[in-house]
């Protein structure tokens, strides 16, 4: 039976014993009855009490709201879905469908405790990359912080929870330039050769290069425009979007090797556009490609417009990486190898940023990774100055 622990006035709100350490909040905001059943003390009670009416005063009472962790992911998704791609989108919701809706999918918002998140996390870093869990806690603030925006939730408990560590990025793997040349090399005979030289040794990500146009290679002044990229994703497909920042629109100057492999390509597909058979002599320079025709199109269902799939590159890529000895390289490595070589060669950070499409605080953050040839130019620079001091000792 419940008892009443005092009569109060509608502004002190009251407290109703409910059964054993379990309590029932009443008081009113702005002429309006609000419940609240809690467990604990009966100073647990008064204290959440407290804090309910401090809310009222301060205009921050947030009503009490049954939506669930995993009702409000899918809301939050559609939300932001204007103001990001749709492949960032995907990823958004991948990690929180698979890693936080098992765990606190059926949570209240407003029940969530910051300690609930700091668990979680754990679990997680138990069979997760460090960086994948920081992503995670990233994007689960991001989405808490909508709820209470939206007045869903009081608070963001995962803003108060110990954020992970996003562990070492420099792990990724960047080849010194004796590897390089063999990787290229051993890519020769293959389909992929042109699109790995081409990675080499422009830094262009995945997507711009698969979606580059025969129109943005100017074989005379030998550079390569970037203007567009590639994206894949399951609700869209294979799609053409913007560079994924605005530094991402360059041109990029390639050197006379890249020029002349590009130029062998383009001819090949000027016989084919014609009809003209290898080997048969024939004036190609009145011939035009279509406007849209791709540099690297799909070589299935044949079309100079129809893009390759960017996931079945780099699953190639990996497959045939790990046949000639270079196992558990990604095609992303190609970038990070080739910024890296310019930054040993001691090329300035802005050029090579300019380059690549980067900001070049980014750069020197995620992608300035030391090779041994690196380390020992710079001890070789050290010992250098030192001898000045200590001589030959």
């Amino acid at each position: 039976m419940a008892t009443r622990q005092g009569r109060r006035d509608h502004g002190d709100g009251g407290i109703d014993q409910r059964g054993v350490d379990r309590w029932r909040l009443r008081y009113r905001v702005d002429g309006k009855r609000y419940t609240k059943t809690v467990k604990g003390s009966i100073s647990d009670a008064k204290r959440e009490l407290r804090a309910l009416l401090k809310a009222a005063d301060d205009g921050q009472h947030v009503p009490a709201n049954k939506a669930t962790v995993a009702s409000w992911i899918p809301r939050w998704l559609a939300l932001i879905e204007r103001s990001v791609n749709p492949k960032t989108l995907e990823r958004y919701g991948e990690l929180l469908r698979l890693h936080v809706e098992p765990t606190l999918g059926r949570r209240p918002l407003q029940a969530i405790k910051p300690t609930e998140v700091d668990d979680l996390y754990r679990r997680l870093g138990d069979k997760l990359a460090p960086r994948t869990v920081h992503h995670i806690h990233t994007i689960f603030n991001a989405c808490f912080k909508a709820a209470v925006r939206k007045g869903l939730a009081v608070s963001n408990p995962v803003a108060l929870a110990e954020a992970p560590s996003p562990g070492d990025h420099d792990a990724a793997t960047a080849l010194d330039q004796d590897q390089l040349t063999a990787l290229v090399n051993g890519f020769r005979n293959t389909a992929l050769f042109p699109i790995v030289a081409v990675a080499a040794y422009t830094g262009g990500r995945r997507g711009e290069i698969l979606a580059l146009r025969w129109s943005d290679f100017d074989p005379m002044a030998k550079t390569l425009r970037i203007e567009r990229a590639l994206e894949d994703t399951a609700s869209h497909g294979v799609r053409v979007k913007g560079p994924k920042t605005e530094r991402g629109k360059r041109t990029i100057a390639i050197d006379d090797g890249l020029a002349g492999l590009l130029s062998a390509e383009r001819e090949k597909y000027l016989r084919l556009f014609a009809g003209v058979t290898d080997g048969a002599v024939a004036d190609l320079s009145l011939v035009k490609l279509p406007d849209n025709a791709l540099i690297f199109p799909s070589p299935t269902d044949f079309d100079f417009a129809r893009p390759r799939r960017p996931r079945n590159v780099t699953k190639e890529f990996a497959r045939h990486a790990a046949v000639i000895g270079f196992a558990n390289l990604r095609f992303h490595d190609l970038r990070g190898t080739h910024e890296t070589l310019l930054l040993d060669a001691g090329v300035p950070v802005h050029v090579v940023a300019a380059r690549c499409g980067h900001d070049p605080a980014v750069l020197l953050r995620s992608y300035a990774r030391r090779t041994r040839k690196a380390d020992n130019s710079a001890a070789a620079i050290i010992g250098a100055l030192s001898r000045c001091v200590l001589g030959n000792t």
